[in-house]
């Protein structure tokens, strides 16, 4: 079979290699914890999944405009209306199967070859994997612990150039839970305006914030809504990972072109789910606060029991469900210590290699699953760095 050249620029997602790799470890009746994978362990609210049944039963099984179902679009552009300070229209809104869809949409229809785009490392790696695919120049800004794994807007803008088309933000952020400031986000909008960027502003984990802080987006900033690609989605907020449902907030004309490209890919998400997600953003929010409470806890859980571990450090982070302790001193680097963990101890986690060059010497725990299983992997972790 022919391949094209730019295939062998497709980076992956290491969570799902790793799973996979655990699960055949079950198969072979080795006892795993899974801290690898960013999936809340909650179920889906019942109430959105009743809505998804009676939307079976109502007919919603059909083809949908590429760009959404009116009435989830509409819906939100009422939430992000709401909860950003900023009026947005239904026809701002472009519905996708995930959000993933949207940064492929998006980066394909702005960046040329030879285009650079700023984007943080340690990060999200599917970032990176389509700005090298389209043949961009991915340029990192580097996320420091002892910064608090915040943006450092004074360090990005020494990296835009004449060829810098694009700013990529995350906050919270995956792999670190660092959040980004007001004054952070001031900064990048400042960049943004003053060489006319794009900003693409992951915002998928907005409502996972502990300590009392508050998600700000860059959109709600004056002069930025016009050139800001806001992602967000359901998976992570309301349990809903297997559902593929995200969407993207854009100015209106571009809305046309990505809605046109979904054409050439998915034709639209699917219709039922699409009903559901509605009722989610309109229904009860209860479950989401009991959900982030819950979370707290077992962050407070991690970040103590892995501080105890001889030549491990870890910051606490103020958002989404991961830690991404310093593994410096125990001598191992990244790699080798998470197969070290799987194999030896038991324990499914994420080298921060995974997320880029700058996560050498940090591994990434997803505390999403309970606290037994977190206390669990502690005492594996600590006698397995004791053995050396």
């Amino acid at each position: 079979m022919h391949r094209a050249n730019r295939v062998s620029q497709l980076g992956t997602e290491g969570a799902f290699e790793v799973l996979a790799k655990a699960r055949a470890l079950e198969a072979q009746g080795k006892k795993i914890v899974h801290l690898e994978i960013g999936e809340p362990d909650f179920d889906t609210p019942q109430f959105i999944k009743d809505a998804a049944k009676k939307a079976l039963d109502d007919g919603f099984t059909h083809y949908l405009p590429s760009a959404g179902l009116a009435d989830l679009r509409l819906a939100i552009a009422e939430h992000i209306s709401s909860t950003r300070n900023i009026f947005v229209d239904a026809d701002e809104v472009v519905i996708t199967p995930g959000a993933k869809p949207i940064f492929n949409f998006v980066i394909n229809a702005s960046i040329n070859e030879g285009d650079e785009v700023i984007c943080p490392n340690p990060a999200y790696p599917i970032y990176e994997s389509l700005i090298n695919f389209v043949g961009g120049v991915s340029v990192p800004y580097i996320l420091r612990e002892e910064n608090g794994f915040r943006f450092d807007w004074k360090e990005v803008e020494s990296l835009v150039t004449k060829k810098t088309k694009m700013i990529i933000i995350n906050t919270p952020q995956n792999p670190t839970g660092g959040i980004m400031t007001e004054s952070d986000i001031e900064g990048v909008a400042n960049l943004a305006q003053q060489h006319n960027l794009m900003v693409m502003s992951d915002e998928i984990y907005d409502r996972i914030i502990y300590d009392g802080f508050v998600h700000k987006s860059i959109a709600s900033l004056p002069g930025m809504k016009e050139r800001t690609i806001l992602v967000n989605g359901f998976s992570k907020t309301y349990a809903m990972t297997g559902w593929r449902l995200g969407y993207g907030v854009m100015p209106k004309e571009y809305a046309k072109l990505i809605a046109k490209m979904q054409i050439n890919c998915t034709s639209h998400a699917t219709a039922f789910a699409q009903v559901a997600g509605a009722n989610a953003l309109r229904g009860p929010q209860d479950e989401i606060f009991t959900m982030v409470e819950e979370f707290q806890r077992r962050r407070d859980t991690i970040v103590s029991g892995l501080n105890s571990i001889p030549g491990v450090h870890c910051h606490k982070p103020l958002g989404a469900f991961y830690v991404f302790p310093n593994i410096k001193k125990t001598g191992k680097d990244s790699k080798t210590l998470a197969d070290i963990l799987m194999n030896e101890a038991g324990i499914a986690c994420l080298p921060g290699t995974a997320f880029g060059k700058a996560g050498e010497g940090y591994l990434r725990f997803s505390y999403a699953t309970s606290v037994a299983n977190i206390e669990e992997a502690i005492k594996r972790f600590d006698a397995t760095v004791r053995k050396f």
